[in-house]
């Protein structure tokens, strides 16, 4: 058997899987975003630690734990925890935090991020909150002796051990991506040395054994390995196969991921696509990112006094594209934009529109955000035949159908089964206590294909262009 857990952004997720791959317990821990101030976002580190222990707890309830071989993790990526010699300094600053938005720009104004990064410094990674805290907490900055990503925050917890891995320190702006190795030059330029950054393993490999005070508290074995993991979209790639070259998936999370396997190193930073390390060795991938997808949805149900689940125009059969327009910038964007500032809004608004027709540009909003995401990714040269359906919002029917006819691509929805970060972090659990490589990471059975609707890709088309005379208006506001 193996875990996995995933650290997300309002709760944790554990699953135990079994050595054929199925999943025998599933748990699930919430916890609560602090947001002080506009545009902040934090959490303590403290409230995953507690889930993790509460998730453990009820799957001992369910599943027998002493025949667990492997543990892997998975996480929200970009997070600044901050250690000093007794722990956490102040609050972790979370990947949908735009505070650092001035030094954001002005590291990357600087051609050596892009050049060794391969990316754009966008204000939700993590040297740039690094770059805020030395600026106007200068009394933490200076007390910093290490700087974790959250699952790696968990890892310590864990293992006792400050390690991280390549898919999740390539969101950092520290990492020289080529080399899967941290940059002094990127480090030194904000302060930082690589005495306080973790060691870096493979997601695959080992990265520390369970302590023995954990092992006896939970029915574990001493000393089992805990696999390097992933960041999240990395670890839903191992989830679901998505590990070789032209094989991709479309995430419908908090936030909306066009994620596909590359042939090698390929950076494209003026796109606004991210190019990471992949989980698995040797291996990278690109990823068009948008910072609102069920996150959006979820917000105009909190607003109509609904739950997501039961908004009327989340199911039914597809219908064109009206009027009514919507922005999912909930708190900025990334791919194509790289702008903080830009918001979301509703436009097109007449005497017929209500909630359904509001909803359903909701859902268009965001399937037209991913059409960006599909485009910068064809800029790098990078072409998408395919996708596979990950996330929550992948239960809708509807939203797979727009998502699907608005990129004019099929779209493979997985038989039913947990086949999300958790589920990859199990495996690279498993590659690590076994020794196995990217052979045990076998896509699922698809239960369906969503196509596109070949009568509505024309108004879908329609739909798009007016979406992006207004996303370029809003900008120009900004």
């Amino acid at each position: 058997m193996y875990i996995g857990f995933d650290i997300g952004t309002t709760g944790l997720k554990g699953v135990v899987m079994d050595d054929a791959q199925r999943i025998l317990a599933s748990e699930t821990e919430g916890y609560a975003v602090s947001r002080p101030h506009p545009g902040w976002s934090e959490q303590d580190p403290q409230l995953w630690i507690d889930a993790v222990q509460a998730v453990l707890t009820r799957m001992r309830e369910t599943v027998d734990l002493s025949g667990v071989k492997g543990i892997g993790l998975s996480g929200q990526m970009h997070g600044a925890t901050l250690l000093g010699d007794d722990g956490p300094l102040r609050p972790c600053i979370l990947w949908n935090d735009t505070r650092a938005e001035r030094e954001a720009k002005r590291m990357d104004a600087a051609p050596d991020y892009r050049a060794i990064n391969g990316n754009i410094v966008f204000p939700g990674v993590t040297a740039p909150k690094l770059a805020w805290v030395r600026a106007n907490e200068p009394d933490v900055f200076e007390a910093t002796r290490h700087v974790l990503l959250p699952k790696d925050y968990v890892r310590l917890f864990l293992t006792g051990e400050r390690v991280s891995e390549m898919s999740d320190a390539a969101g950092t702006s520290w990492l020289d991506t080529e080399a899967r190795d941290w940059s002094d030059v990127l480090l030194e330029k904000t302060g930082l040395s690589r005495s306080q950054m973790p060691g870096l393993v493979e997601g695959s490999a080992p990265s520390g054994g369970l302590r023995a005070e954990l092992a006896a508290q939970f029915g574990l074995t001493p000393g089992i390995p805990v696999a390097g993991g992933a960041g999240d979209n990395a670890a839903s790639a191992v989830g679901v196969g998505v590990t070789q070259p032209g094989e991709a998936f479309v995430s419908l999370g908090t936030s909306g991921v066009l994620f596909a396997a590359t042939e090698g190193y390929a950076p494209a930073p003026e796109t606004a696509v991210h190019t990471f390390c992949h989980a698995l060795p040797g291996a990278w991938h690109q990823m068009g990112v948008i910072l609102a997808a069920t996150a959006a949805l979820n917000r105009w149900a909190g607003v109509t006094g609904t739950t997501a689940a039961a908004q009327p125009s989340a199911q039914g059969p597809l219908e064109a594209p009206g009027e009514t327009a919507f922005l999912p910038y909930l708190g900025g964007e990334r791919t194509p934009l790289n702008d903080a500032r830009i918001r979301a809004c509703f436009a097109g608004l007449s005497h017929v529109a209500d909630r359904d027709a509001m909803t359903r540009a909701v859902l268009e909003g965001v399937s037209f955000a991913l059409r960006d995401c599909q485009l910068a990714l064809q800029a790098t040269g990078t072409h998408l035949t395919r996708l596979i359906a990950v996330g929550g919002g992948s239960r809708s029917e509807y939203w797979l159908s727009a998502i699907a006819t608005a990129l004019d691509m099929a779209v493979d929805v997985p038989a039913d089964g947990d086949f999300g970060a958790a589920f990859g972090a199990a495996r690279l659990g498993l590659m690590a206590a076994e020794g196995a490589g990217i052979e045990i990471a076998q896509p699922p059975e698809m239960s369906r294909v969503i196509t596109p609707d070949p009568a509505l890709v024309p108004a879908f088309d329609e739909g798009y262009a007016r979406y992006v005379l207004l996303r370029d208006a809003i900008g120009e506001l900004g």
